[in-house]
């Protein structure tokens, strides 16, 4: 049996599939979402840096939960979308799923994906890995099985897609780790949750 690490560690994101990744991987944490305004951070980011966004918005709310438990590990996360030239934000209606998809339709997005650790009321790591999201030519028929399908669950995902779902038949091409588009670079927070004693080396 393995013995439990003496560091605790705090996931500062509402996100599911977030959850499920650190769940998948092992990794024992508790959740305590962060209560930071998005729109503000946004208001004041160059809106073309949608990779600095995306590691922005992570440490503002890995910083926002460590300031409450400065002895915990606390884990921020966010993904951010950039798309013909601006960023793109979560359809607020199904219908407003559907002109974002049929916008992107035959064509290239990015997703950035950015995490930070913050200890104490300071972070001591952040980090950004984007992928690159190739959308194939898709039918109208199509479009319409699959909102019908997904429904207003689409609306939490920032490209109206799960790639772990049905949404993985939206794309022709997918360059870069899966788990960064579904959230969070894995790997690098991984290696750090390491070297913070929250894992085994």
């Amino acid at each position: 049996m393995v013995s439990a690490p003496t560091e605790r560690l705090v996931l500062a994101s509402r996100s599911a599939a977030r959850r499920g990744m650190l769940t998948d991987a092992g990794v024992p944490f508790s959740v305590q979402v962060a209560d930071v305004d998005e729109d503000a951070v946004k208001a004041t980011h160059d809106p073309a840096d949608a990779a600095g966004l995306a590691a922005e918005l992570a440490r503002v709310k890995a910083l926002a939960v460590s300031r409450h438990d400065g002895d915990a590990w606390v884990l921020g996360a966010d993904q951010t979308l950039s798309f013909d030239g601006g960023l793109v934000s979560k359809a607020g209606s199904l219908e407003a799923a559907r002109a974002r998809l049929m916008a992107m339709r035959g064509k290239v997005h990015h997703l950035h994906s950015g995490a930070a650790l913050a200890r104490n009321g300071q972070i001591v790591w952040s980090g950004v890995d984007t992928a690159t999201m190739r959308v194939r030519d898709f039918s109208d028929a199509f479009l319409d099985a699959y909102l019908a399908a997904e429904g207003e669950g689409l609306l939490a995902c920032v490209g109206s897609y799960r790639l772990e779902g049905m949404g993985s038949q939206l794309f022709e091409a997918v360059e870069g780790d899966y788990f960064s588009v579904l959230g969070l670079p894995l790997w690098p927070v991984l290696a750090e949750l390491r070297r913070a004693g929250v894992l085994k080396s």
